[in-house]
């Protein structure tokens, strides 16, 4: 043997301790990291609830609430307001309940000292000054959705599908009694296309109801079972497919006072969809996006509220390829003759000023870039405080820009991806941000003048003891050989550049979705981890057709979905093959939903690329998807008979070359089974060998534990045939 010179003993006596740390990390599980992982939220970073009550900002812990700041902006020092015990010594348990968590309530009265808390049996309004209960808002049990008016006190709620509303005084009155699963009263509509989450709008003031009623009679019967019984049962979805007959919307009103309903004078609604209801500041007009069936026009039309009557359209986009309205119209606080309009009609989403008139007074934003969401307005400087990735395509900031549209000024520092919540009176801003070093920040922001005070510390990485990867981003060139394409990559842990590893590229590749930003890691997913863990590099990009990159972006896969995007993602592969330690015979390819869709179609189209493929609830035949989105992308299949042919993926089912995994949720709402079952029935007839998992009982997405067991399936999936 060998015999050690000092030197050596010495430089081995300091790796010692290095190498041992290295032993010493932990690996994560599917458990840790996955949501409904049993162990998830143990090893997730604490960060604070907060909540505005008008100007202060508080702190909302699940035992006390704290005031952090007046309003004024001066810190508190953590001057406790009330504990969780004060008000279960002020709660009548018969009647209340218990108050068990503090840390989502919420101060809707302004500068009053009442706070809503949840309890057992219901909303509590809690006095701290006084230390009494002095409002309760018991739950409804059953309701299919709800909706209260803060102002009033009362509240509307759906139950067996008719509407009830419940009079501040608490009487309870059944407004509708023809209610079915097929005639559908204060629910969501559409499918939640155009921007729409819900079936219910109360006015201003709290005086009057807008709801939707759905009238889906004539709409075919997808039959979903419910296996959870001895005999299966029958839990068919109505379910709209690209072509066929949709259903009808009527948009009503109903007023508490008087006890009546009237309808909005829109016409016949076969064929048209109403979106983005907004009432008048003085309660007297109610305004909506009506668009035809092709989607190529949005009107905006003004209605009398009380009668019902159409005032007048006040304004009209068309878009040969389709106009996409997502949120309603915004009255200034401050005058109630002109309200803020979203729109892409100069190609990205931007801020139009309009009068009642419908006269377009000004462009209040302007660029090459999108405004992602309105936070609200600052009243004293008369300014919208607003959202949007001005500096980068992958940065989300903040913004306040005039209304004279002269002075759009940045309000952080112009890194990351912020995410903030407004004061009662927009002086403020509580900003919880990341960038790709950092995992979280919150700030305090004046909308008056930018200054920033720090309220949580930054967390520069919150597992010191994990393996965790290297995670990196950057920008390829998109198949059009000038659009740049942001992407993420994450390689193995334990990296060693002379090795060759296998490689599986996540994709979705849809509207409305994007995977890459300037968020902590780049906006990782983590199973990206846990695949790193084990010896893969990840690779993820961003293609053409995908979000917040103007309409130009997203459009140019209009009638054709799949074709650009895959061209794009090709790129992606091309890159990758350019770095010496990804063994390009060894690649694999993964997506959920659009991104099962884009997985199927990669694996049928360069089978001789992509080794292994697991995709989940995938569209595989736009005819069988829903009308609203399908022909919106694609047309009607008699407007478009090659662009859904060509990309009708049981086609293409004979190219499966390599390990393709489907699996789905059976009772998939979103994505209906037939989907993956013909792509099984073509793949029989052409003699190629698919795997298939079906998840009893889950939807479009695994919920709960489902979530770990999945992400074993896939990792299993890609350890058995792609390593």
């Amino acid at each position: 043997m060998m015999k050690l010179t000092k030197k050596w003993a010495i430089l081995l006596c300091a790796l010692f301790p290095m190498t041992m740390m290295a032993q010493d990390k932990k690996s994560f599980t599917l458990d840790d990291l996955m949501w409904g992982g049993s162990n998830y939220y143990n090893i997730m970073p604490r960060s604070i609830h907060t909540a505005w009550w008008g100007d202060c900002l508080l702190q909302t812990d699940v035992e006390e609430i704290y005031q952090l700041y007046d309003e004024k902006g001066k810190i508190c020092n953590k001057k406790c307001l009330f504990t969780v015990k004060e008000v279960n010594a002020a709660v009548d348990e018969n009647v209340h309940g218990k108050v068990r968590n503090l840390a989502y309530t919420t101060f809707p009265k302004g500068g009053k000292t009442i706070a809503k808390v949840y309890a057992d049996k219901g909303w509590a309004e809690y006095d701290w000054t006084n230390k009494k209960i002095v409002g309760f808002v018991p739950h409804i049990y059953g309701a299919q959705a709800q909706k209260a008016a803060p102002q009033t006190g009362a509240r509307a709620y759906v139950k067996d599908w008719n509407l009830h509303v419940v009079t501040a005084d608490g009487t309870d009155r059944q407004i509708t009694t023809d209610g079915t699963r097929e005639v559908q009263y204060g629910m969501s509509v559409h499918r939640d296309e155009f921007g729409i989450h819900e079936g219910l709008f109360w006015s201003p003031k709290g005086n009057l109801l807008a709801f939707y009623r759905m009238d889906q009679s004539m709409v075919t019967d997808f039959p979903l079972i419910d296996n959870s019984k001895r005999v299966a049962e029958l839990a068919p979805e109505k379910y709209p497919m690209a072509g066929m007959t949709s259903h009808k919307v009527k948009v009503g009103v109903y007023n508490p006072q008087s006890g009546k309903t009237i309808y909005l004078d829109a016409g016949d609604p076969t064929d048209r969809y109403f979106t983005n209801i907004a009432w008048s500041p003085d309660e007297s007009t109610i305004y909506m996006f009506e668009l035809p069936r092709t989607q190529d026009k949005a009107e905006l039309v003004a209605y009398d509220a009380t009668s019902g009557e159409k005032k007048g359209v006040l304004y009209t986009e068309t878009n040969a390829k389709y106009v996409e309205p997502m949120t309603p119209i915004v009255f200034l606080p401050w005058d109630a003759s002109k309200f803020v309009m979203e729109s892409r009609k100069d190609g990205y989403n931007h801020f139009y000023l309009f009068d009642t008139t419908g006269k377009c007074l000004v462009q209040l934003t302007k660029g090459e870039f999108e405004v992602i969401e309105m936070l609200g307005f600052n009243e004293k400087n008369k300014t919208i405080i607003f959202k949007a990735n001005a500096e980068s395509p992958v940065r989300h900031n903040l913004y306040s820009v005039d209304m004279k549209g002269k002075k759009m000024t940045r309000l952080d520092n112009g890194e990351g991806v912020h995410n903030a919540k407004l004061s009662a009176s927009g002086t403020f801003l509580c900003d919880t941000w990341s960038k790709p070093d950092m995992y979280r920040q919150v700030d305090l922001i004046s909308t008056q003048n930018g200054k920033t005070q720090n309220i949580v510390a930054p967390t520069a990485t919150p597992w010191k003891e994990y393996n965790v990867p290297e995670i990196t981003g950057g920008t390829i060139t998109a198949a059009d050989g000038k659009t740049p394409l942001y992407y993420r990559l994450v390689n193995p842990v334990d990296f060693d550049p002379a090795k060759k590893y296998p490689t599986v590229v996540y994709v979705y590749g849809g509207p409305h979705a994007h995977n890459v930003q300037e968020s902590f890691n780049y906006g990782y997913r983590p199973w990206e981890i846990y695949m790193a863990q084990k010896g893969y590099v990840v690779f993820i990009v961003d293609n053409r057709g995908s979000q917040y990159r103007g309409f130009e972006f997203e459009s140019v896969t209009h009638r054709r979905l799949g074709e650009i995007e895959m061209q794009d993602q090709m790129k992606g592969v091309d890159f990758l093959k350019t770095l010496p330690y990804v063994d390009a015979d060894r690649i694999g390819v993964h997506g959920w939903s659009f991104g099962g869709f884009m997985t199927t179609n990669l694996i049928c189209s360069y089978p001789d690329v992509f080794k292994v493929g697991v995709a989940g609830g995938p569209v595989i035949d736009w005819k069988m998807y829903e009308v609203m989105y399908g022909e919106r992308y694609m047309d009607t299949p008699e407007e478009n008979p090659d662009g859904y042919a060509e990309n009708n993926l049981c086609n293409k089912a004979k190219n499966l070359k390599g390990r393709l995994q489907i699996i789905v949720g059976l009772n998939d709402p979103t994505c209906v089974l037939q989907h993956s079952l013909s792509f099984l029935r073509a793949a029989a007839d052409a003699g190629t060998q698919p795997d298939y998992f079906v998840y009893p009982g889950q939807g479009h997405n695994m919920m709960g534990k489902d979530m770990v067991h999945l992400h074993e399936r896939i990792t299993r999936y890609f350890d058995d045939y792609l390593k």
